[in-house]
């Protein structure tokens, strides 16, 4: 078992450090043919509606340059990355016919990223992705080669008109090209609309330089001043990005540090924690936990039991039941495993809080705090309710496992007192007597008076983790 990034950080760090560097896969090859295809039959359907008619040379390099320019400016997401494209695009279109317009960005695109390719640092088969950044180009254009207008011409509803179908236009076919290349679902990629309203709010900047563009050819040069602040901003983003991820690895890779060193400590404590894992993520995905809440659920159960590495052996591993004072040392396993994770620092604080709380009870009668009902940290919930199942379904030294009929039945008997309802009916329906989450594949039979002398109020804590 090891603690994986989340989805978005998969994503992220295979686009910032795997995917542009990588040949083309097999779905990444189908979805760049198919979007080749594609392209070259709206280009050729625009020549039909609207032919090219003579537009100054000019303006229309000059615009070229800038748009090669604002490719290079990189915003990296989890699906790929954007470009502040549309400063220089805006004025690409009022400086060529609606045909030509997908051509000059799909040049734009090639010379921006040859460079790259010449030094070996992207795979030449890349330049066939290349075409999937050009879509945004056909919508403007179609409208505007449909309308038959020249932009210049064109008034504000023809414009908003060209703007809605660049977004619409754009979108359809990304969302479906990353969904043949890399599998992402197309609603799982609606988290990145927001770079739209980006777009947006660069446009009215990128039309006033487009409206001037004929009387004035320097205009297409305007926006380069803030494209070279963009460029600083992205440079700084990219930096913080890259630290993020070597923050969340290092996170991780302490965290498995932290599960060894239990694990040299105590093998059962560790196993048992490896299978809370298991059951409390399910419970998550059951519950629809949020990405930062799965997070802190995962690494929660893994070190959940941490601070027993503070506890003396001879409390931890005693056979019988644990005197009074003893059972108040055992007990500080829980902070004792808080201030582990504090030092730490980072979302591991955060982790900590969920530790501290994993034996608080749903009636306010658990430790340290006394924390009550909806006060205990819904991840610390789901830890108490899977720590508590696994603990009755795994052997120890002084008892066998309960059976799954007598187990399920004195879980059922808690909830409400000292377990969440709601947790305890979403693990049932995954811990079935065939599933694999079930520690023990066949039940053994168990006398009730055992199981509900486990699950006591005043239960040791041996027997209760």
């Amino acid at each position: 078992m090891a603690i994986e990034p989340s989805e978005n950080e998969q994503l992220l760090e295979d686009t910032m450090r795997h995917r542009e560097g990588s040949h083309l896969t097999t779905r990444e090859l189908i979805g760049g043919v198919g979007s080749v295809a594609a392209l070259t039959a709206a280009i050729a359907a625009l020549w039909l509606i609207s032919p090219p008619y003579p537009f100054p040379i000019l303006p229309a390099v000059l615009c070229e340059l800038v748009l090669v320019l604002a490719i290079r400016i990189r915003f990296y997401t989890p699906l790929g990355f954007t470009v502040p494209s549309q400063l220089a695009f805006v004025p690409l279109v009022f400086a060529l016919p609606p045909a030509i317009v997908p051509i000059g960005v799909a040049i734009a695109f090639l010379v921006a990223t040859l460079p790259a390719v010449f030094a070996r640092r992207v795979p030449p088969s890349r330049l066939l992705v290349q075409s999937s950044n050009v879509w945004f180009s056909v919508g403007p254009a179609a409208v505007l080669a449909v309308a038959h207008v020249r932009p210049g011409q064109a008034g504000p509803a023809l414009l908003l008109a060209a703007l809605a179908a660049q977004f619409a236009v754009d979108f359809g076919i990304s969302a479906v090209l990353i969904a043949i290349s890399r599998g992402v679902s197309i609603s799982a990629q609606l988290a990145d609309m927001w770079l739209w309203a980006v777009d947006a709010a660069l446009s009215p900047p990128a039309l006033l330089a487009a409206e001037s563009l004929h009387r004035t050819p320097l205009a297409a040069v305007a926006m380069a001043p803030l494209l070279g602040l963009l460029a600083v901003f992205a440079h700084e983003r990219q930096k913080r990005l890259e630290s993020t991820l070597e923050l969340s690895n290092a996170y991780r890779g302490t965290a498995l540090v932290l599960g060894d060193v239990v694990e040299a400590d105590d093998g059962y404590t560790s196993e048992h924690c490896k299978s809370v894992v298991g059951l409390a993520l399910e419970v998550a995905a059951h519950l629809r936990l949020d990405d930062a809440q799965r997070r802190n659920l995962e690494f929660g159960a893994l070190l959940h039991d941490v601070g027993k590495i503070a506890i003396p052996k001879e409390i931890l591993n005693k056979p019988g039941k644990l005197d009074p004072d003893e059972w108040e040392i055992m007990k500080t396993h829980t902070t004792e495993g808080q201030k582990m994770l504090d030092q730490v620092g980072g979302f591991m604080a955060e982790v900590g809080l969920i530790v501290r709380a994993h034996h608080e009870r749903w009636d306010g009668g658990g430790y340290p705090d006394g924390l009550a009902a909806d006060r205990i940290p819904l991840e610390a919930r789901i830890i108490a309710c899977c720590d508590t199942w696994n603990a009755m379904r795994t052997d120890r030294p002084y008892r066998q496992a309960l059976s799954y009929e007598v187990a399920a039945a004195e879980l059922r008997s808690v909830s409400g007192t000292q377990l969440d309802p709601a947790t305890v009916e979403a693990l049932l329906p995954i811990v079935t007597p065939e599933s694999s989450a079930d520690p023990v594949s066949a039940s053994r039979p168990v006398r009730p008076a055992l199981a509900r002398t486990f699950l006591a109020g005043a239960v040791q804590a041996q027997g209760s983790e």
